[in-house]
């Protein structure tokens, strides 16, 4: 499966008084590629909403290897870097979509969680079609 990056072009409201966008701008833009990898891999999220699934944040950290400023476009590759039965971590890596500079890279773990059962859900047996893509892409398979 062929995923493209994610493509955020940075605007002044994301960035300080030096035009360099604030740090805490980086997780949202994880998310929103995260939302278009979802879309990508042909299980947008509202489809898992709709099946009751949701995919909640445990953790999530960035490390920010260079400034981004305003204007900039930020392309954000993903990366399924493990899959387990309940839990799923991400990663990202942001960089420049002109020059290809890395920017930041991130992760994000998440957790399966059933909302009719209040309780956290093996992804196989909820929704085993979304397991099967995942798995096919994980980089570190168990």
């Amino acid at each position: 499966m062929q995923l493209h990056p994610y493509l955020h072009k940075v605007q002044f409201y994301e960035t300080d008084g030096m035009s360099i966008v604030h740090h805490g701008n980086h997780i949202l833009w994880m998310e929103e590629a995260r939302t278009d990898f979802m879309d990508q891999i042909g299980f947008p999220y509202s489809k898992a909403v709709e099946a009751g699934i949701d995919f909640a944040v445990y953790s999530v950290s960035c490390a920010y290897r260079s400034m981004t400023r305003f204007g900039e476009t930020v392309a954000i590759s993903m990366s399924v870097n493990k899959l387990q039965a309940a839990k799923l971590e991400l990663g990202y890596r942001m960089t420049d979509a002109a020059t290809g500079q890395l920017r930041a890279e991130g992760t994000s773990v998440h957790f399966f969680y059933d909302r009719a059962k209040g309780k956290p859900v093996a992804l196989k047996k909820a929704l085993p079609e979304v397991y099967g893509i995942l798995y096919g892409l994980t980089e570190k398979k168990e």
